[in-house]
Order: structure tokens, then sequence, then C-alpha cells
């Protein structure tokens, strides 16, 4: 644009509003004075370089790997990004400290925001289980032919997943912030309740005896 604006008014003889006008509408004729002055004096064309101001902490491939850190856990915190960062002396070797707010800068750049958790349970649904479940399925499926009937107990545990987990974490826009729940719901209540399934044919269902005083595995 500077270069077209020089060609306008030296070479062509265009005055200066002229020449903003037909390079760009909103170009005044003092920001075209400014672009001739530098070249009649200096001989210059191009902008100069930005000086002044800090010079940025994180190179582009060390933000990168912040990114990483996030898309690997979207859990993790900032403080646990920074620890990371002061700890890791191969990819941050030049750094010693640096900010929350650093940290929370370079991870907003890169297009990342804070969401809710979506909570996958990976391992419950995983080939392995889910061909567990199937077998469980056909193996019930024959015992229900069979000409001797069968009772199928099952035990209704009460319980409560102690472990506590973060209800908002961070991801890459357009990707849901996920985090791994553990198969198990919680630790059992010490009262168990069984159902007895008389029959998956009859569909007769019976509820047994409450058995208190049976404690949760430790």
């Amino acid at each position: 644009m500077r270069a077209t604006v020089i060609d306008r008014v030296i070479v062509h003889g265009m005055t200066m509003a002229e020449a903003g006008l037909r390079v760009r509408p909103n170009l005044s004729r003092f920001t075209v004075a400014t672009i001739i002055r530098a070249f009649r004096q200096h001989n210059r064309v191009e902008r100069m370089p930005h000086r002044g101001g800090r010079v940025a902490i994180f190179t582009a491939a060390q933000e990168t790997l912040i990114v990483d850190m996030v898309r690997g856990n979207n859990l993790i915190r900032l403080r646990e990004i920074r620890d990371k960062v002061i700890a890791d002396n191969v990819n941050f070797e030049s750094i010693d400290d640096v900010s929350l707010a650093t940290i929370d800068r370079v991870v907003w750049c890169k297009k990342t925001r804070m969401k809710q958790v979506y909570r996958v349970p990976f391992e419950r649904n995983s080939a392995r289980h889910k061909d567990l479940r199937y077998e469980y399925v056909q193996r019930i499926l024959q015992l229900d032919v069979m000409t001797r009937p069968h009772e199928y107990l099952f035990l209704d545990e009460a319980g409560f997943n102690l472990q506590k987990q973060r209800q908002r974490g961070r991801n890459i826009i357009g990707q849901r912030a996920i985090t791994e729940v553990p198969g198990q719901r919680g630790v059992i209540l010490p009262f168990v309740r069984p159902w007895v399934w008389r029959g998956v044919s009859t569909g007769m269902l019976s509820l047994g005896l409450t058995t208190p005083n049976v404690s949760s595995p430790s």
C-alpha cells in the first residue's frame, strides 16, 4: 500500500488527497504526507519495525507446548501449568518465573476457553466391558429358556462417589472439555437390598429382605 501511494504521488503527480482516495478511501492526506516524507528523506518504503515494549516471554513453540498441556488434561489449573513450565528445564530452560496472567493470556490467544466439563466413563465404555455385558445378556437368555426355572438375584447398591472433581475446564474452541470418571460410582453404603427376578420371560419381580450391617469394601 505504501509503494502504491508513492507511485501515485511521485510518478503520476497526484495530490496527496487524491492518492489517499485512490489507494484507500479512509486514508487521509496527512498519512500520505508521512509516507512521502519518509521516502524522500530516508528512501524508505516499508514501515519501521516495532520498537519498545517488553519482549515476549514465550516463543511460538513454547506456547504450543502450553496448549498441549491443556489439551492433554482439560482440568489442569493455571498454577499447575506454571509449575510445570518452571520445572521443565528442557523446553522452558530460560524461564525461571511467570505470572498466571501471562499463562492465561497465552491460552486465551490460542483460542482456548473455559467451559463446562463433559464427564465420560472411558473404562466403562471400553470394548472389553461392552463384550462382557453382551456375554452376560446372552447367558441370561440361555438360562431363561432352560426347562428348570432360574431366579436371578440383583443387589441394589446405594452409593455416593466421594471423589470430587472440577466442574469446569479448558479446551480449544469447538471441542468439549472432557474428563475421565471411574467405572465405580462411589463408596457403597452399609445397606444392600436384594431384588429377585424370576425369569426373563415371566417378568416377575419380587423384593427380598433388606440385609443390614453389610460393610462396604475397604
